[in-house]
């Protein structure tokens, strides 16, 4: 057996004895998921060897390429916390891997050691209210001005994930020059964390989705991230691995949703049968495995993709374009026939089912709604026709 086979074969055991017996005090008791739980959660999964499969083993990571983290992170996806438990969940994967890939030495220690190693959580704030920014990053509104001694940022931002609670914030802001990212520490007076946003997933992101606010918020030069004026370009660092690790995460729900529905039909008889033997119930199970498959077989590639030609080439962008369009249509197919084939428990939350379908409607509009992914593949098919 490989490295990878035993950590996803560690990994599948960890969620099992430990990440699933919490879920379901998280979806059935409403027990908060906080920071106490996420340490808590996190801490076993150091113990048990499968933390940080984003991070470097300098900072306690794994050191996983992306093909290594597909196989793990699938297995990870099987609970909604199983993600957060190895540190591999929104906004902190892709800021680990935006970090490492951007961040100067300085920067390197003082934000992305912790964050890596699970000891502080982050945020990125790019969304804002309307007119400002959202799936156009052009709309941009909040704005740098440079001083003597550093930066003054001015803006509002929504949808923050993770903001409240979070050890730093990172801000795009436009400057003359473009857009810009700067690293701004929570405790900024600056820096205004407003109300948690009521959206409908709510059970894995501690810190929820926030309104922020930054007022006069001053910040020196040692917090621009990356290049004055490149901010655009530069996140697109994190987003092809961002969109790609939502995928493999979401992917593993979608096969424990499998899992949890044909051990109910197979259990429950109805006219006379077991519903497993419906004729129907078999369409909608046989549907569910060939989502399954074609979005495993389609991660695994574009992992291959990122591996070889790296996460911001053309290559990589479209790639995950088209694999986080599929992906997140195909999991919510496969969790529509799950809450379908549970029946009237499909609904209740007791059977999961029904947590794991809203908590994934989310998944097609976070990182890029599927509609504008399209619009951005079909104008680089037209333009590089086959």
């Amino acid at each position: 057996m490989s490295a990878v086979a035993e950590l996803v074969e560690l990994t599948r055991k960890f969620v099992e004895e430990h990440v699933i017996p919490v879920e379901r005090e998280v979806v059935v008791d409403g027990r908060v998921t906080d920071d106490a739980l996420r340490l808590d959660l996190q801490n076993k999964a150091k113990a048990a060897g499968v933390f940080g499969p984003l991070s470097d083993p300098r900072y306690g990571g794994l050191g996983l390429d992306t093909r290594g983290q597909a196989q793990v992170l699938e297995a990870a996806g099987a609970s909604l916390l199983g993600p957060l438990a190895v540190n591999a969940w929104a906004p902190d994967d892709g800021n680990i891997h935006l970090l490492a890939h951007v961040a100067n030495a300085e920067q390197q220690e003082r934000y992305l050691a912790p964050l890596s190693a699970g000891d502080v959580r982050s945020a990125i704030a790019l969304t804002e209210p309307a007119p400002g920014a959202g799936a156009d990053p052009r709309m941009l509104r909040t704005v740098a001005q440079e001083t003597d001694t550093g930066w003054v940022i001015n803006g509002a931002k929504h949808f923050t994930t993770g903001a409240n609670g979070a050890a730093f914030t990172i801000v795009v802001a436009m400057t003359p020059d473009g857009a810009t990212m700067f690293l701004v520490d929570q405790d900024n007076p600056g820096l205004r964390v407003g109300r948690r946003m009521p959206t409908l997933d709510h059970t894995s992101a501690p810190g929820g989705h926030c309104e922020l606010e930054l007022v006069d918020c001053e910040v020196p030069d040692a917090a621009v991230l990356g290049e004055v004026g490149r901010g655009l370009e530069l996140a697109q660092v994190r987003l092809a691995p961002s969109r790609l690790t939502f995928c493999m995460n979401w992917l593993g729900l979608a096969v424990r949703a499998q899992e949890l529905t044909i051990a109910h039909i197979t259990g429950r008889t109805a006219f006379g049968v077991p519903i497993a033997e419906h004729g129907i119930a078999q369409g909608l199970v046989a549907d569910n495995e060939i989502d399954i498959a074609a979005s495993r077989a389609l991660v695994r590639s574009v992992a291959e993709t990122i591996d070889l030609q790296g996460p911001s080439s053309s290559q990589a962008r479209h790639e995950t374009s088209v694999a986080k369009t599929f992906v997140s249509e195909a999991v919510w197919r496969v969790l529509d026939r799950a809450v379908q084939l549970h029946g009237g428990l499909g609904v209740c939350e007791d059977h999961l089912v029904a947590r794991f379908l809203v908590e994934a409607r989310a998944f097609r509009i976070y990182e890029g709604p599927s509609e504008v992914l399209r619009w951005s593949i079909a104008r680089r098919a037209l333009r590089s026709p086959r």
